[in-house]
């Protein structure tokens, strides 16, 4: 079992050579941290691992859909630190054997429970803390969208020098861009890319915000937020033959794999984009998601 190390996640200065104006641009590794449990979604699920213990709770329960890398990364993290986990999958005419991924989180020892789409939408409103048969779990929201979750994401900037002008980062559940938001200097602007299509993002941050305490400091640092959201590339999980290219070509440059569904939607998104900034130093913030289950 592979240890999360979070001293893996470093700062590193890219050049490429189709894109010219990329002379200030950094990448924060945070895809290098395990395995399973990368990028964001160890920071997502830091203090929620955390408050299982704090609680005395036996063990987390939580959701995803069939190929959820949170589901994978719950799964990892409950085993390697002894905790009982169980998920709710989106999909009832699933099973554990249905890809590699949900083998993956049943071979970890995560109990998957498959229910009907409907049913998936009216469970993963449940509330923090729920009983079973006399035993607590806790309930990590669906993305580990939660006051934990943005907690741990506050501290990626912390591992860094933290005195960037642009910083950018593919956007999911938001909880990540919240993190960033709080945690970053006055002057930087953050500029997200969301995945899904249609996606209203500064609605998102704000009930998310809203829900975890923190509206007043998402109204103070609101002016700071850019949205492009022209890079979903036809919708979640979307790709075409442009994307896959440069995601191949990204990596043969740089050697750092980016995934088709998050980070390497963003870094195209911005590398179009950074023509837009001159003499800016700009970091990328690597949050995970290449594994061998989402090929």
């Amino acid at each position: 079992m592979s240890e999360i190390n979070l001293s893996n996640s470093i700062v590193q200065g890219i050049n490429l050579s189709f894109n010219k104006g990329a002379k200030n641009l950094f990448i924060k590794r945070d895809d290098l941290i395990h395995p399973f449990v990368s990028g964001n979604k160890w920071r997502k699920l830091k203090y929620n691992m955390e408050a299982i213990q704090l609680h005395n709770s036996n063990g987390c329960l939580t959701f995803g859909g069939a190929y959820s890398n949170h589901l994978l990364a719950v799964a990892s993290a409950a085993q390697q630190f002894n905790i009982r986990s169980i998920a709710y999958v989106r999909g009832d005419e699933l099973n554990e054997n249905s890809n590699l991924l949900l083998k993956k989180c049943s071979q970890l020892g995560m109990e998957l429970r498959f229910i009907s789409r409907s049913s998936y939408q009216e469970k993963k409103l449940s509330s923090d803390f729920i009983f079973e048969n006399n035993e607590k779990y806790l309930v990590i929201p669906e993305g580990g969208a939660n006051e934990n979750g943005i907690k741990g994401c506050e501290e990626i900037l912390q591992e860094t020098t933290n005195d960037f002008d642009v910083i950018g980062l593919s956007q999911g559940t938001c909880t990540t861009s919240l993190g960033i938001l709080f945690s970053s200097p006055i002057t930087s602007e953050i500029w997200v890319f969301p995945a899904l299509k249609g996606f209203d993002s500064i609605s998102e941050m704000k009930s998310l915000a809203e829900r975890c305490g923190r509206s007043e400091d998402f109204q103070l640092h609101q002016h700071r937020i850019r949205i492009f959201d022209q890079f979903h590339f036809g919708g979640y999980a979307q790709k075409d033959d442009e994307l896959v290219n440069f995601i191949s070509d990204f990596q043969y440059q740089t050697k750092i794999k980016l995934d088709p569904v998050y980070t390497g939607k963003a870094m195209y998104g911005l590398l179009h984009k950074i023509k837009e900034l001159k003499n800016k130093r700009i970091l990328f913030i690597h949050t995970g998601g290449v594994n061998e289950f989402n090929n």
